[in-house]
């Protein structure tokens, strides 16, 4: 029997975002990794370009379809791939629902309970709606227990692969054109707003000559002149730079060439710029919030703090000791390594065949 299934990739109208390159990349391998006969297809958002070729059957997604979606009778399975989704299959239809859970973010940005309330609410009608539900690490799995009713749902886990190819790490190791980025630089990357706490990071600049780059989307209004405010009063605003959203080519060279990246997240459900950063055997300062810990493992070094005297003193007396440390480069691959997308769509292709057989 041949099943079809729809791949939903509404949250890449979102560039420079992490659900873009989940959807991104899990759907490319999932197109290659098919291991059943089904007919998958992509409901797709109509105002970018066709990531995923020519030959793949596009749904288009429309803001209508919050309110009223397509019965899609003829579908079995829909994989949604996020938690505070508005998109699903029509209530009444034969249509199963596998769902991807990537954090619970809202409960840890202090945002009012009333706003906590409408999104725990939202998750939990998803969840109900769901057969199936996967969780991108232990972290998210124990939040989904903790504040969610599963209504007897076991959860699986299922980990992001990894965006960085071992070719591509070679081939910017062996560039010569990415020398006029310097060594001594702290790099990072992600959505630029409060829940990064991407503001402790200047801190770290006290007491030595180590420069910083924060990349990525500004979408929180006046974060950005924030962070640099706080550069300004410890008389380092010389060295940090907040570059907004970089090209691929630009990540790989920062990669490459920073000293360390830096990544003090207080909400995370994955955090793939670090097995990125790993990837390239660098060495990653991470704070011990949320999944960090799980997803840096023994190859990362964790802040105790992010206060502001305790990331002081880290810059003063102990960064540089970390930079200069011994090189453990092949063994942090070894780490990024176990983080495939190929490994995660084979086993959403094992979940899929469980849930419709």
């Amino acid at each position: 029997m041949s099943y079809k299934i729809i791949f939903d990739t509404e949250r890449m109208k979102h560039k420079h975002t992490g659900l873009y390159f989940f959807c991104k990349h899990l759907g490319l391998s999932l197109l290659k990794n098919q291991t059943t006969d089904a007919k998958l297809s992509l409901y797709y958002p109509d105002s970018i370009k066709k990531d995923f070729g020519d030959q793949v059957h596009y749904i288009k997604q429309k803001s209508l379809h919050k309110f009223w979606m397509p019965r899609f009778n003829n579908v079995d399975l829909w994989h949604s791939t996020y938690q505070l989704s508005s998109y699903f299959p029509s209530k009444g239809t034969k249509t199963k629902v596998l769902s991807t859970i990537h954090d619970l973010n809202f409960l840890k940005e202090g945002k009012s309970v009333q706003k906590e309330k409408y999104y725990l609410k939202k998750l939990q009608d998803n969840l109900d709606r769901a057969d199936c539900i996967v969780a991108i690490s232990k972290y998210v799995k124990n939040d989904l227990e903790q504040h969610c009713d599963l209504r007897g749902k076991p959860i699986h886990i299922v980990y992001n692969g990894n965006n960085i190819e071992t070719e591509i790490v070679n081939q910017y190791h062996s560039a010569e054109n990415n020398q006029h980025i310097r060594k001594q630089l702290l790099f990072t990357i992600g959505t630029v707003n409060h829940k990064k706490n991407f503001h402790v990071l200047p801190y770290l600049l006290v007491g030595n000559d180590l420069e910083l780059v924060i990349s990525g989307i500004v979408n929180e209004i006046g974060y950005d002149k924030y962070i640099l405010s706080i550069a300004k009063e410890l008389g380092v605003l010389d060295r940090v730079v907040i570059t907004g959203p970089i090209t691929e080519e630009e990540k790989y060279q920062y990669l490459s060439n920073c000293a360390m990246f830096v990544f003090p997240s207080i909400a995370e459900g994955f955090g793939l710029p670090v097995i990125e950063a790993m990837s390239f055997g660098k060495k990653v300062l991470l704070s011990t919030n949320t999944c960090l810990p799980e997803i840096g493992g023994e190859e990362a070094f964790f802040l105790d703090s992010t206060e502001k005297d305790y990331m002081i003193n880290f810059g003063k007396f102990h960064i540089m000791n970390l930079i200069n440390s011994t090189d453990r480069s092949s063994h942090i691959k070894k780490w990024a390594g176990q983080f495939s997308w190929d490994m995660a769509a084979k086993q959403y292709w094992n979940l899929y065949e469980e849930v419709l057989k």
